[in-house]
Order: C-alpha cells, then structure tokens, then sequence
C-alpha cells in the first residue's frame, strides 16, 4: 500500500547482480526475503498497472535470480512464485532475455520440484504463449531449452512422455496453419496475413529444434527411453513431410528453420529416421532443384549422410542423392573465381556435403560417383581462388580432405588395390587434377587476402608432397604420375615437409605429433609460402574462369 521507490529498488537490484560472484564465493548466509517480497508484487501486477521504469526493474530481477538461482531455488516455496515472475518478465521486450536466463537456470537448479503439477501447469502456460511471436527467436529457443531439461528430469516415465510430447505440440499447430494455408488460396492472396503465419512457423520450427537439441543430451545421459522418442519422433515427422512437400518451402526463412529442426531430430531420433533415409534425402535433393538458393538442403543431407551413410545399403541413395546435387545449375555455374564470390554459403554448403559424401559413404558409392567428384574437386580449386575468404577456405578444406582420404588408403594398403576401391579412385582423381590444383594455389596466394589462407594452403601442399613420396615407394606409383610437378617435388622443402608429414602419420607419431607442420620442413615450406604471399599480395588478381587452360591463365 506504500509508495515503492522503484529507481532506487533498481539500482540495489543491479549492484546485487554485479556482486555476485563475491557473495557466492563468500558463502555466507544471505537473506533473500527482500527480493522475495518483491518478486511477488511484481508478478502480481498487470501490465496496466506498471509503468516504464518498473519494466527496467524486471531486468534487474531477472539477472538476481539468474545469478542467485542456486540458492533461491533451495527453498520450495519460492519456486512457483520464482517461475510466475520469469512468465510475467519474459513477455516484456526489455526483460525477456533476462528473464529466459533466469528460467533456464531455474529449471536447471529446481529440477527435484518440477514435476510437481502447479509448476507443470506454470512451465506449458509459458511455452503455450509464445505462439504470438513477441519475443526473439534467441529467447523462445532459449526458454523451450530450459523447459526441455525440467521435463527430462521427471522421474516418472509416463509423466515424462506426456509432458514432452504436450511440450512439442505447443509448437505443432503453429507449423500445421502454414500448411492449411495450401488449402486456402484467399489467406494466401492476403500478403499480410500470410508474412504474419509464416514468421509464427518460423519461430514454431526454431522451437521445435531447439527441443530436440536439448534432448539429444539428455538421451546420451541415459535420461530419455527409446518409448519417449517413438512418441516424439511419431507427432514431429508427418508434420515436417507435410511442411517439406508444401510451396511454401520457397521462403527462405521457413526452408531453412525446416531444415534445422530436421537436423537436430535427425541427431535426437537417430535410428526412427534411419528407416526414412530414401525418402528424406529425395526429399532435399528436389527440393534444391526447385529452390536452388537455399543451402539449408544441402547442410541437412550432409548431416543425414554423416548419421547414416556408412551403411551399404544406402549406398545407392547416396550416389542418387550427389547426382541430384551436382545437377543443379547454381552448382554446375561454380565455374570462375567471379561466380564463387557471389555464392559463398552455397560455396560452404557444397563442400560440407562432398567432404562428408568422401568420408562416410562406402567405397561403392565413392567408385560409382568418381566423375562427379573429380568435378567437385575441379570446382573446389577454382574457388580456392575467390576474393571471398570464406569461401575459399572452405574449398581448400574440402581439398585437404581428398588428400587426408588418400593418404588413409595408401598407408594402410601399401599394394596398389584395383580400380574399384576408394582409394584408387581418389588418388586417380588427384593425378588427373593435379597440374589444375598446383596452378590454382598457387594464385590463391596472390592479392591482399592471400596470407590468411598461407597456413591451409601449406598444409595442403604437405599432404600433396606426402602422397606422391609415398606412391613413389610403393605399387600407387603406376596411378600416380604428375610430370608437370617433378620438378616441383624434387626441391628439398617439398622434399623434407613430405618426410615430416609421413613421420608424424606413422605409429606411436601419429598420436603424438598431430601437428602437420612441426618438423622443419613444414615449417620451412610454410615460411616460402608466406613469403610468396607477401611479396605478392599487390599484384592485379582477375577472374579465374575454368573454360581456359592453366597456361594459358597463368600467362
């Protein structure tokens, strides 16, 4: 009944925050009834009754019981009017990341009290009110974390199951009215309407992923049953098939959140959408084609390839799936240093995909794609040359990783195995790039950007040296054959940088020298590469375009 003065309740508030790693480190007794008292006024008031310095006020609160949630939270008591004031403060743009926070440490530290009803009953009305779309993404992801790990600690196992699959279908019908928008044209027609659904689908997938995610750890504790995924897994796919199969996968926005969620059910559900392999990754690879902008298909069906593609059986899926890819014209168009600076997360996303295709898919599939690996290969060093540095770094990751693949091979199969294995192949796809890879670094090396790629570049080159002093001393000398770059490879930095490579890939070195260039000739060919860099940094640097020889580019 008395007038608060709010400013200076403010201002305590934030000075209690800024000591709180003293007065935890301290660990004395320390009375939290003062705050107690006015976390239940706050959350008591409606928005109407509070005025813009008291908004200031819930930030300040949200930050002590972030900060102090260890020790507020011991008390029963003050756990659901703790939980009511982060509902209250959440909805409030200028406390809503504060009061995320401090939830999500709630339920990290009040786990043993959550499953009791009233706070159940506190924890879906959050979630269930953030379908309106007032807050961050960042905090919606953020506040379903939190309420994902409360709900995985109950030790009830029905109780469990429900709670979760009442958590997920809090974010279902925000997905399932896009969808039915499909059956409505004049809801389509109306521009705003329409934005407005597809921003609430949008936050409804994030929200989706971010419980997945959550949940992946919680499975690898031991705290998640296979009985509880099949419930989850059986109320999340139909609707994603659904949502994938729509139009509306146009939308960037709505395409990539699709894909994300996807990804982190994929890491969560493992083994349900093992089953579901062919169909998903038909599923992506069309979509690409209809929507050839939206790297997020290509991202996912690395991650499917990553989880599943070691098994021979989908083998044949997966050659299906990079022939789609490859395919697509904004891939086929990655034919010039000028066209990767214009695409450099497509750039990413490709080599993301290839790079796991090389290392998790069987040798068949390996052998039966060799000619569209040699073309990504060939499409890798031309955008090892882009001015976007992104871009070309990841290209001449994707490239380190051919040579990693080879090397692999050839060390443990020193006797040239036939044309059918992986290792033939790549090192094939290796000879016959060869002359293209040196010319290609090499003008990578050139202009203003060149020395932060100097130390991939080098290590590349190692493995390079490595691979052809190897095949030199064994029955891979018939396959690898690089006239142009004997003479290259005979200078005494190629020379002992091999040497250094090979040394630290054989017995007890490889555990413990993992460094590619700790020996003296890694160094050294490093110290030659970055001066070349330096004393070429000024020169004019055009478009490399692969219609034309090297010759005739380096002329």
């Amino acid at each position: 009944s008395q007038s608060i003065p709010w400013k200076e309740v403010e201002v305590r508030m934030y000075a209690l925050s800024m000591v709180a790693d003293t007065i935890l480190q301290d660990g004395s007794p320390f009375d939290f009834s003062v705050v107690m008292h006015f976390v239940n006024i706050l959350s008591s008031r409606t928005p109407a009754e509070l005025n813009g310095c008291q908004f200031l006020v819930y930030k300040s609160f949200g930050d002590v019981i972030g900060s102090y949630s260890k020790w507020l939270s011991s008390s029963k008591s003050n756990i659901k009017p703790l939980l009511l004031f982060c509902a209250s403060g959440i909805s409030k743009s200028i406390s809503s990341n504060s009061c995320s926070v401090a939830l999500r440490k709630l339920c990290e530290d009040a786990s043993s009290f959550i499953h009791e009803p009233p706070i159940l009953d506190i924890l879906f009305w959050i979630s269930e009110g953030m379908g309106e779309g007032n807050l961050r993404i960042e905090d919606e992801e953020e506040i379903i974390s939190a309420i994902t790990h409360a709900l995985c600690s109950i030790l009830d196992k029905e109780l469990r199951k429900t709670s979760l699959a009442r958590l997920l279908c809090s974010s279902y019908s925000a997905v399932e009215k896009i969808i039915d928008i499909d059956r409505d044209e004049l809801l389509r027609q109306n521009s705003s309407a329409y934005a407005q659904a597809l921003n609430i689908a949008v936050r409804g997938l994030h929200r989706m992923g971010a419980l997945f995610s959550h949940l992946a750890m919680s499975i690898t504790s031991g705290l998640i049953d296979d009985d509880t995924i099949s419930v989850l897994f059986g109320i999340f796919w139909p609707l994603l098939e659904k949502l994938t199969q729509s139009s509306h996968m146009e939308n960037t926005s709505l395409s990539t959140a699709a894909c994300r969620s996807l990804s982190s059910a994929i890491h969560s559900c493992g083994q349900h959408f093992q089953i579901l392999l062919p169909k998903i990754l038909e599923c992506l690879s069309m979509n690409f084609l209809l929507y050839q902008r939206h790297d997020c298909f290509l991202r996912t069906a690395a991650n499917m390839i990553e989880e599943f593609g070691h098994k021979e059986e989908y083998s044949v899926v997966c050659v299906r799936t990079i022939e789609t890819f490859s395919s697509a014209a904004s891939l086929s168009n990655l034919n010039s240093s000028y066209t990767c600076d214009q695409e450099p997360d497509l750039i990413e996303a490709y080599a993301n995909f290839t790079s796991a295709f090389i290392r998790c898919c069987p040798k068949e599939a390996i052998v039966a794609s060799r000619s569209l690996l040699e073309l990504s290969f060939q499409k890798a060093a031309i955008c090892s040359t882009a001015m976007h540095q992104g871009a070309a770094l990841v290209a001449i990751s994707y490239m380190s990783c051919f040579f990693d693949a080879s090397l692999t091979d050839v060390l443990e199969s020193p006797e040239c195995p036939s044309d059918e294995s992986r290792g033939a192949v790549l090192v094939q796809i290796l000879a016959r790039c060869g002359e293209g890879l040196m010319f290609n670094v090499f003008y990578a090396l050139l202009g203003v950007s060149a020395l932060s790629r100097v130390h991939k570049s080098a290590t590349m080159l190692q493995k390079l040296a490595a691979l052809c002093s190897l095949c030199e001393r064994t029955m891979w000398k018939g396959i690898l054959c690089w006239d142009s770059l004997c003479g290259w490879l005979q200078t005494t930095v190629l020379q002992d940088a091999a040497s250094d490579y090979l040394h630290s890939r054989t017995g007890d070195n490889c555990r413990n020298h993992p460094g590619y260039m700790q020996g003296k000739g890694g160094r050294t060919l490093k110290r030659v590469i970055r001066d070349f860099a330096e004393s070429h940094r000024n020169v004019p640097t055009p478009y490399i375009d692969s219609r034309w020889s090297c010759r005739q580019q380096l002329s």
